[in-house]
């Protein structure tokens, strides 16, 4: 049974499907590495969410998306090449349940939505960064996230929901370079949100205060007197040094006393 509950009406989902068609082919037509790169939701709500997804690429695009001159073209015939092959490895070709037309010519691919693509498919093994987006569905929510952390961390994940425990679950399990909660891309935006990967998916982070940051040397300076100074610290070590440089190592006060008087745990 799902622990989280969602109720998402026809205008959740509308919205949801806008904000995905900005995040995946408005960005550059998903040559982008924070756009959308795979579709993670539950069986039931899978028809409503493809369903509006067509909706909102035909309102952003037209009924043919290869005709709009509101869609990025492909950056090279190379990547054409390599998406094409994508779209017609036997294992996703007949999985395509919107869009799929293509003219190489043009460098134009219209964007194309897979439905429950394998997870061995060339598809689900790397970044796309094209106009294809597969759709994966799954029993209930954390079984999502599971599946999200059996991958390397991504750039960014995105959540929609109205369920406050599931965003903040969401957050504190999921491990990825940045995030926004239902939206897609906007965070890179926000100048005081710093922006980078986390593992495979980048180190550092930049934006604002952060790019300063990521380009000063924090230098580590210690002051001292020349009183204080020890002779524990240095040779000879006897049992009586040692045990006392143990102590200290080990934290506590208690032990400091004990070794101090001659006495130990040990």
């Amino acid at each position: 049974m799902d622990s989280f509950p969602c109720r998402i009406n026809w205008f959740h989902a509308k919205v949801t499907a806008r904000r995905i068609v900005a995040g995946k082919w408005q960005a550059n037509n998903g040559q982008a590495c924070i756009s959308v790169d795979y579709i993670i939701t539950t069986k039931d709500f899978a028809p409503k969410l493809i369903d509006a997804l067509r909706k909102g690429i035909e309102e952003c695009f037209g009924t043919d998306p290869m005709e709009s001159k509101d869609i990025s073209r492909i950056v090279s015939s190379n990547h054409f090449s390599h998406l094409q092959s994508l779209m017609d490895e036997y294992k996703v070709y007949n999985k395509i349940v919107v869009g799929g037309q293509r003219n190489q010519k043009e460098l134009k691919i219209a964007p194309t939505i897979f439905l429950d693509v394998p997870g061995d498919s060339q598809l689900m093994q790397e970044e796309i960064f094209g106009p294809l987006l597969p759709i994966i569905t799954v029993e209930n929510v954390k079984d999502s996230i599971d599946l999200i952390n059996s991958k390397p961390k991504p750039l960014a994940a995105y959540l929609f929901t109205n369920n406050d425990k599931l965003k903040n679950y969401f957050v504190q399990s999921v491990s990825s370079g940045g995030m926004a909660i239902n939206d897609t891309v906007l965070h890179v935006t926000v100048s005081s949100l710093p922006f980078g990967g986390v593992g495979e998916s980048g180190m550092g982070s930049y934006h604002g205060k952060f790019s300063f940051d990521a380009f000063s040397h924090k230098k580590a300076v210690l002051y001292r007197s020349f009183s204080g100074d020890s002779s524990v610290r240095y040779p000879l070590y006897t049992p009586e040094k040692q045990k006392l440089i143990k102590a200290v190592m080990n934290g506590g006060i208690f032990n400091i006393i004990l070794a101090l008087m001659g006495w130990s745990r040990d």
